[in-house]
């Protein structure tokens, strides 16, 4: 049927999925073309990317210039609606008053979630990263290993179409043939970071992201992707023919109504939606997991239908969370029963525990090299063309003590820099390289400095930690009467030397080029380290393992007490390494749908 309301609905679905971005579209995606009747909950409202996205607005025309206000963080072209740090009605709540722990949660309530606003970077990632435990005695090991996710990596970036290059670097793996489109020719900027930056030993490589360079090989991708599954690789053939490759019209964050970029509703939704085995319910605000008591199983979900203000229950054989680390985790906290009076699944005591998210610190200079250059089109593919994976792994593993390199776990550089789209600002906060000129001389120096800016981001690995987690609220409910999570944060040392690590780094970069910083690096990493949840890439709460007692769900992301109830957003992950998270909560999801179709043929669920 495809779009349903509570009053359309079937009831004999075989899995319900909560959720409908990177995590949810994935699941979806592939239960569907298996066969698998799914209905899937979407807590915000419907999006037509091909009729929202502007594309070719600029910024002059947008209210304030497009810059952003509370309700639109990023702007007022970011393709996030109803979303971001604070959404009206729907609170949550800091155990600390102290700014340092506080933790700042991102939600996105529309259909796609937040792969409508990512910046579509798309890193693997590698074998340290699956077993940090065992290289340097910190943190968990995962119960799976780098050549376990290995071939789902292949399938999703032949299916999202990922734009990048092998550099056969440590830790950073290469993709097999096939799998990568071509990366876009690098900016004059990026070309001089990565000249300068290479004489202090930084390599600076193509960028993965998931934006198309060249259209999707309709032909034989799909084969590759569904073998033997010819109903499934004529939907995703047909999919794939409606996606064109990107033509440097906009910043991607704003969504793309073309298709070039991954977005859930452009590439996981329509196939699924096409083999009539999808149904989707909109504002549907999910808020527990029904337990049926006779057999322990989960018997369903019952949520909040946001148009109406009604409580509705939907039933299934499974269930499926892939509704963001956080708000899974806080759906099981409030499917409390006397079976689990703790929260559903929750027999470890760890649902909500170890939650993690990427270190972050940035920096910005002016490079004199770059001014003056002739005008041409520098847009791009929306985001970086290069970017610096990590490069001290010798420094660590079970020597990073004595090696004095000061903290266990990397972080990459992502970068920018060019002469794109002016906006807001273009020509506020020079007072430090023109001495507040003004008239005909602030004019000149806009247009001379316009273009000669770089900017670096260091992202990097958190190591989870007892200090960090989230609880529900004993008071607080939300405007659908839901109870709120409850945030407890705090960075170690591990995470604050690393951010001061990339405050030096980068400040070496610029003068390497010849610039100047804009103020002084910040080596107080305490001062220097974004704060929690600002970079928007929480994971963990129900962190997968080996052991029952040691974790909440198990290497194919099933819940250990609830056989029939899974978990494939980030919620599992077991650390958080400097790689962009999204690639992989994708192929985890994939692998298992992939495991959830075996055990529903086999009637084990």
């Amino acid at each position: 049927m495809g779009f349903v309301t509570p009053r359309t609905l079937q009831r004999d679905y075989d899995v319900i999925v909560v959720g409908s971005g990177a995590a949810g579209g994935q699941t979806a995606y592939t239960l569907a073309l298996e066969g698998v009747k799914v209905l899937m909950l979407e807590a915000g409202r419907n999006y037509d990317l091909a009729a929202e996205t502007p594309m070719f607005q600029t910024y002059a025309d947008a209210p304030l210039r497009g810059a952003g206000t509370p309700d639109k963080p990023f702007g007022f072209y970011d393709a996030t609606i109803d979303g971001g740090w604070a959404v009206p009605g729907e609170p949550y709540t800091q155990a600390s008053t102290d700014e340092a722990q506080k933790f700042e949660w991102w939600r996105a309530r529309m259909l796609g979630g937040r792969t409508n606003h990512w910046g579509r970077i798309a890193l693997r990632n590698g074998p340290y990263d699956f077993k940090p435990y065992s290289r340097d005695g910190l943190g968990f090991d995962w119960p799976i290993g780098y050549d376990d996710l290995a071939p789902y990596y292949d399938k999703v970036e032949m299916l999202i179409g990922v734009y990048g290059s092998n550099e056969g670097l440590e830790n950073t793996p290469d993709s097999p043939a096939g799998c990568l489109q071509p990366p876009p020719a690098a900016r004059v900027g990026e070309r001089l970071v990565q000249q300068r930056a290479a004489k202090l030993g930084i390599p600076v490589v193509p960028i993965h992201r998931a934006v198309l360079t060249r259209t999707l090989d309709h032909q034989t991708l799909p084969a590759k992707l569904h073998p033997g599954n010819t109903n499934a690789q004529r939907l995703v053939a047909q999919a794939m023919r409606e996606r064109a490759a990107c033509f440097w019209a906009t910043p991607c964050g704003r969504g793309c109504s073309i298709k070039a970029t991954y977005q859930s509703p452009a590439v996981h939704l329509p196939p699924a939606l096409a083999s009539g085995k999808l149904d989707i319910v909109c504002n549907a605000m999910a808020y527990e997991v029904t337990l049926d008591k006779k057999t322990g199983k989960a018997s369903g979900v019952r949520f909040v239908d946001k148009t109406t203000g009604k409580h509705e229950v939907v039933m299934a054989r499974a269930v499926v969370l892939a509704a963001s680390a956080c708000e899974s985790v806080r759906i099981l906290l409030n499917s409390k029963s006397a079976s689990f009076p703790n929260g559903l699944a929750n027999s470890s005591g760890l649902l909500g525990r170890y939650v993690m998210d990427t270190v972050g610190s940035d920096l910005d200079g002016q490079v004199p090299l770059l001014e003056g250059l002739p005008a041409h089109n520098e847009d791009g593919a929306g985001g970086s063309h290069l970017y610096a994976p990590w490069w001290l792994y010798g420094r660590q593993g079970k020597a990073w003590q004595s090696s004095g390199l000061g903290f266990p776990r990397g972080y990459h550089i992502e970068l920018s820099t060019g002469r794109r789209m002016p906006s807001l600002g273009t020509g506020a906060g020079l007072e430090w390289l023109t001495q507040g000129s003004y008239g005909q001389r602030f004019k000149q120096d806009v247009r001379r400095t316009y273009g000669s800016f770089v900017y670096f981001a260091g992202r990097g690995e958190m190591i989870p930690n007892e200090q960090s987690y989230c609880e529900i609220d004993p008071q607080t409910k939300d405007k659908w009467g839901i109870p709120v999570l409850r945030f407890h944060w705090q960075w170690s040392e591990h995470e604050t030397r690393q951010a001061a690590h990339m405050q030096k780094t980068f400040a070496e970069v610029i003068e390497a080029m010849g610039g100047r910083v804009n103020g002084k690096p910040e080596l107080d990493g305490r001062k220097a380290i974004a704060a929690g949840g600002s970079i928007i890439h929480e994971v963990g709460g129900a962190i997968m393992g080996s052991d029952p007692k040691r974790s909440v769900t198990n290497r194919w992301c099933q819940t250990w007490d609830v056989k029939n109830l899974f978990i494939t957003d980030g919620a599992p992950f077991a650390s958080n390494a400097d790689k962009n998270p999204t690639l992989t909560i994708m192929a985890l999801a994939w692998r298992a749908a992939d495991h959830l179709v075996e055990q529903l043929r086999r009637k084990e669920i």
